[in-house]
């Protein structure tokens, strides 16, 4: 069975209360159930991880640029937090491991503070989803596994 790999960033192991009414009330073992839901609808296996810490992120980007290219991950949804608007060696991991990548945001980001508008990650990934809540993650689950099916 294929998989992809759900990766989530700084602060949303605070999710359910951290800013509630930014991100609702779904907590991160919430989304996590929420993917791996989507993905067996889908017949795919979905792992999750969340780090606080950049050179974790990037580690995980790597390993999944490799098991993408062994053929048994179709791609990576990466809710980067903050890390989006400032992070180069994000982007530089993603281009480098080559990799299919949705950068997701649960809420609108452009219709936030001004810092949140630019995104380091927009240029290397290959879709952004934003604003949907936590929805966000099965519609760019659904968008990764349209995007292998056709790829095949």
């Amino acid at each position: 069975m294929k998989s992809l790999l759900v990766l989530n960033g700084p602060n949303l192991n605070l999710l359910g209360q951290r800013e509630p009414e930014q991100y609702g009330s779904s907590t991160l073992n919430d989304v996590e159930a929420l993917c791996r839901q989507k993905g067996e609808s889908l017949n795919l296996g979905v792992e999750c991880f969340q780090s606080n810490h950049e050179g974790v992120l990037i580690d995980a980007i790597h390993e999944a640029g490799r098991n993408h290219k062994s053929g048994e991950l179709i791609g990576v949804v990466f809710n980067a937090g903050a890390y989006t608007h400032t992070s180069v060696a994000l982007h530089d991991a993603i281009k480098g491991a080559q990799v299919p990548v949705i950068e997701l945001h649960i809420s609108n980001v452009h219709a936030r503070e001004s810092f949140r508008h630019h995104s380091y990650l927009t240029p290397a990934a290959i879709g952004v989803v934003a604003g949907f809540g936590v929805n966000g993650y099965a519609l760019a689950i659904q968008a990764l596994a349209e995007r292998a099916e056709m790829s095949s």
